[in-house]
């Protein structure tokens, strides 16, 4: 088959499509969002009525790919990390369900946080489920992951978890594809109850799952993604995972003076880690994420054989790796070639101009600033999070997706007066919808301002799922039409701007302001394309 030069999520969208895929699943979130887009574009999908729409949030997405499942097809969901929170529920329990047609997750996490609030590792979410994991070095891996995957999910009866990293995700490379594979026909489990959950019959499936987990670990120990190569000094072995393994090589182009055993399939294969162990004096952890492997393998071992890695302080605990990290851990030297130059100036993300949540900020924060001294302003995650920043300074919290609503209702509570929620479209059809029903509720007197500019545009301008209806929801939901407000951010409208946010403040009760333009780069977007 042909070569093409792909980005990791890209690699990871070509395999699934080649593979048979039927469906993919996901909600946008960096890194992993090129992903969906790559395989909306392609033109195998509208010929073959591969599913493809974003879904409302991870959990939705979850749920639905194992529907695809339940009858036979092959399905794909997508998330980056802390989207993995969203989507454990189901997540955790579709290991104990098993799957029919194969299913793969990918985890895009996000070592040094580029675009996230946290650094998770979704290795342990895979762990804590007790399914195979894989985690490739390149994006060549990637794609043979994904493209081999779906037929080991299927032999296995488990969801499987791939875990990325910005780096791999957003890096390309030369990708060899394989030949392309039908989709599935329609059909469905043999065990009629495979999928009902009640507690009889999941005390029977769970057994068997931890039944499997050796079986798991021969596979893990028979991949072809899991590869031990000797080397002539034993002083130390090492262990890397993932990309790790692409950091390391680059430091030894001719080859590893030490033992190295590279993991890309997980549960962690014994047999050579107990290889490794008995040759080698000490052991290096080289993993990108938190000391998933190297607490593991503490457990495992207890012979008094030093581990070294991000707990001992060889590697920082936190941040990605990268090879001059790497070099610094084996002890080789470590000069820059390149010196940054001092002209080059920190350039922090900042709103566009011409942004209406510009327009937005500007008018909150001048009425809450001279008129609500005691004001609090609980934001969420979007473009709006930068609302933190200067010039505006306008926000007082950031947590997770939805979190706007529920904290200031919680603060409010508490008796906060006035408190605001600041909240974007997608983001408040993403995870708002049950905290506005909370506030609605009790009747809580909260300000809730949801930010529209009628797509997704942090990561780059999907669809919004709440476009054209934000009023109707909340008026579903039960916030008074009369309380529902919307309002065009722009510089003529700042006096009507200021007067609705005064006047829903002080309503003692739950009020919702909408004010409403098209994201700036969409529109640009549009105009392009005409």
């Amino acid at each position: 088959m042909s070569k093409q030069l792909l980005l990791g999520d890209e690699a990871i969208a070509q395999a699934a499509l080649d593979a048979g895929l039927s469906g993919v699943y996901a909600y946008p979130g960096t890194p992993s969002t090129e992903i969906t887009e790559y395989i909306q574009s392609a033109p195998l999908t509208a010929e073959q009525h591969i599913h493809n729409r974003w879904c409302t949030n991870e959990k939705t997405a979850m749920e639905a790919a194992l529907g695809m499942s339940f009858v036979g097809k092959r399905s794909l969901v997508c998330m980056k990390h802390v989207g993995m929170n969203v989507a454990a529920d189901c997540f955790i329990n579709s290991a104990i369900t098993g799957v029919n047609g194969g299913m793969i997750v990918v985890a895009a996490d996000d070592p040094s946080m580029h675009s996230s609030q946290n650094e998770q590792d979704s290795r342990f979410y895979g762990d804590f489920s007790l399914i195979p994991m894989l985690e490739p070095s390149n994006q060549q891996e990637a794609y043979d992951m994904v493209y081999s995957g779906f037929k080991f999910s299927e032999q296995m009866g488990e969801p499987l978890l791939l875990r990325i990293v910005t780096r791999l995700a957003h890096s390309r490379s030369g990708v060899e594809r394989k030949e392309p594979q039908p989709q599935n026909g329609l059909s469905f489990s043999d065990d009629p109850r495979q999928f009902i959950l009640l507690p009889g019959n999941a005390r029977k499936r769970y057994k068997a799952l931890l039944q499997r987990q050796e079986e798991f670990i021969k596979a893990s120990e028979e991949s072809p993604f899991n590869t031990y190569t000797d080397g002539p000094n034993k002083r130390l072995g090492i262990v890397a995972c993932g990309i790790g393994y692409n950091y390391l090589m680059e430091n030894y182009p001719e080859g590893c003076e030490y033992p190295v055993l590279k993991i890309g399939q997980y549960p962690l294969p014994k047999k050579q880690l107990m290889q490794l162990v008995e040759t080698c004096d000490e052991i290096l952890i080289l993993e990108d994420g938190q000391p998933f492997v190297e607490k593991q393998l503490k457990g495992y071992l207890g012979l008094g054989i030093r581990i070294k890695g991000r707990l001992d302080g060889t590697l920082s605990q936190d941040g990605e790796l990268n090879p001059d990290t790497v070099a610094r851990a084996i002890g080789r030297k470590n000069e820059a070639k390149f010196s940054v130059p001092s002209l080059v100036e920190m350039r922090p993300p900042a709103l566009c101009e011409g942004c209406g949540h510009r327009d937005m900020y500007t008018v909150l924060t001048q009425v809450l600033k001279e008129e609500y001294p005691t004001h609090k302003v609980f934001s969420d995650i979007g473009c709006y999070t930068l609302g933190a920043n200067a010039p505006f300074h306008a926000i007082n919290s950031t947590v997770d997706m939805g979190a706007s609503i529920t904290m200031a209702k919680g603060a409010s509570d508490a008796g906060l007066h006035p408190a605001v929620a600041v909240i974007g479209d997608s983001t408040f059809t993403h995870s708002g919808m049950t905290g506005l029903l909370d506030c609605v509720n009790e009747n809580a007197s909260v300000t809730i301002v949801i930010s529209d500019n009628e797509t997704t545009a942090m990561t780059g301008g999907q669809d919004s799922a709440g476009t054209g209806r934000l009023e109707a929801i909340c008026a579903g939901i039960g916030v008074a039409p009369e309380h529902i407000r919307v309002v065009v951010p722009l510089r003529k409208n700042y006096e009507e701007m200021k007067q609705v946010i005064r006047e829903e403040i002080e309503y003692k009760g739950v009020s919702v302001i909408i004010p409403r333009r098209e994201c700036i780069q969409t529109l640009a977007r549009k105009k392009r394309n005409k």
